[in-house]
């Protein structure tokens, strides 16, 4: 789904949920309530397969204000003037050199991680020191597409993101600025892809409610497999009359073979059709079934 700014990606996943009348929604990454662009949303059966999307790269468009920084490091924080002139075009892109490939960086006070047990945010705004531990991260690329400098004191850079998950563009925003010898803050941010699904091809919410108010056979096409953005992962085909073990949960001995023998990590399993029956492991010359999303399939008789 296209998420818009304004709502949380809870007030989203709870729209979805009451829209298509099902309970069972999940999502792949949460976005910043300011934040807007790709927020993937898994129903039914779906949300058991959303483990294998967490780790997904992103891409994002995020605009950086130069000039102050912020108590939150967005727009949305008490802003603080910074000491000194702003930095120029060519200041930022010398500093950006240091925020390529893996980097450490100490997430915003601002944030849902748990400390001691309560949210990080949730102490900041009760006005006790957060002391976060700082991750690595990395990014693949960053680039400056947009350059606005018509107010030196406060120029403000579009900037294209490829990044690991896990990565906070708002504290990269406000280390940017300290690099650059100026303070910043994240002015907006749009999240342009999460691994496989892209801004082009996600859903507005209001083609959603259209959709909704049509019926659920309306709603159902604007769905995807259930196996979308998982193409990359291994295959193993059962043949018919191996599924039925599988559906049990039972480990099982293709005819034509695993992939990859000694593979750790998730594999993909369809039926002679094509059809997704789960997920599954690699254990010697079987498969041992991690997520069954298929039935038991009727005995005959």
């Amino acid at each position: 789904m296209a998420k818009p700014p304004g709502p949380t990606s809870h007030d989203v996943v709870a729209l979805v949920r009451r829209l298509s009348g099902t309970k069972r929604v999940g999502h792949g990454g949460t976005l910043d309530p300011f934040a807007g662009g790709v927020l993937p949303l898994f129903l039914g059966r779906a949300t058991r397969v959303v483990e294998y999307h967490l780790a997904d790269r992103k891409r994002y468009q995020a605009t950086v204000c130069f000039g102050a920084t912020s108590t939150t490091d967005d727009l949305e924080g008490e802003l603080t003037p910074s000491d000194g002139p702003s930095p120029a075009q060519e200041a930022v892109l010398g500093a950006l050199n240091g925020f390529r490939g893996r980097i450490t960086q100490v997430p915003p006070a601002f944030s849902a991680i748990k400390v001691g047990g309560r949210r990080a945010y949730a102490l900041a705004r009760a006005g006790q020191a957060v002391e976060l531990r700082s991750r690595e991260v990395e990014i693949d690329r960053i680039e400056i597409t947009e350059w606005d400098g018509s107010d030196a004191e406060r120029p403000i850079a579009i900037i294209e993101v490829d990044c690991s998950a896990g990565t906070y563009i708002r504290a990269l925003a406000r280390d940017i600025g300290a690099a650059a010898g100026s303070g910043a803050y994240l002015g907006a941010l749009t999240r342009t892809a999460s691994g496989p699904f892209t801004l082009d091809g996600a859903v507005p919410v209001d083609d959603v409610r259209a959709a909704a108010g049509k019926g659920s056979g309306e709603l159902g096409r604007l769905l995807r497999p259930v196996d979308a953005g998982l193409e990359g992962l291994p295959v193993a085909t059962l043949a018919t009359d191996e599924m039925a073990a599988f559906a049990r949960g039972q480990h099982v001995t293709p005819a034509g073979g695993v992939p990859q023998p000694g593979l750790d990590g998730p594999v993909r399993v369809v039926g002679p059709a094509g059809q997704l029956l789960g997920i599954a492991r690699v254990a010697g010359s079987r498969l041992a079934p991690d997520k069954v999303l298929m039935d038991v399939p009727a005995s005959g008789g």
